[in-house]
């Protein structure tokens, strides 16, 4: 896929966006909290992060989610993804973990509305959001951990480029780590 993201120029005040042709990743916003409340709370959603359906109230999430807008943590971005047509939230992505000497940061994405699974919204998303960490970020390497069994989404990472390193053990799942390096970077 070669999805890149259009330049848009970003200058203080002005909102994050990188558009393609099914999908655009922007800024979070508060009303995209009762989106990932929901998506959180999904026991379906939840066995795809391996872990445990989100229990806390949902003004009680609305206020950490609001907390973290107001105070994003430096190392990491998190994005929402929407339909470019409708405009509707669809799924999240984000890096963290940035290593700022090594030049890499894990990447994480969910499709919440499953009406927009396997349709390629998701591949879009990855292709434009590493673009961006590339050629924006200067990153030069980017992993992810997928859940084994997770065949759907070890495709569409594939279809992106990143091809799996070795299984990886955490809290008692399996995990395929998978990595996409900057072209012409060197191996770490």
């Amino acid at each position: 896929m070669n999805a890149r993201p259009e330049p848009v120029p970003i200058a203080d005040g002005m909102p994050f966006r990188l558009m393609g042709e099914k999908v655009v990743l922007r800024e979070k916003r508060l009303d995209d909290a009762d989106d990932d409340y929901d998506w959180r709370s999904d026991p379906e959603l939840a066995t795809f992060d391996a872990v445990p359906a989100l229990r806390m109230s949902r003004n009680d999430f609305r206020r950490i989610f609001e907390r973290d807008l107001a105070n994003p943590y430096p190392r990491q971005l998190n994005l929402s993804i929407e339909d470019a047509m409708t405009g509707i939230h669809i799924g999240n992505c984000m890096f963290y973990d940035y290593d700022e000497y090594r030049g890499e940061a894990e990447l994480g994405i969910m499709i919440g509305h499953k009406d927009y699974w396997g349709q390629g919204y998701g591949s879009e998303a990855i292709a434009l959001f590493t673009n961006y960490l590339f050629n924006e970020r200067g990153l030069k390497r980017i992993y992810l951990h997928t859940l084994k069994w997770n065949t759907r989404a070890q495709k569409a990472f594939a279809k992106v480029g990143f091809t799996p390193v070795r299984e990886v053990m955490r809290n008692g799942y399996l995990f395929i780590l998978m990595e996409l390096l900057l072209p012409d970077a060197p191996q770490a």
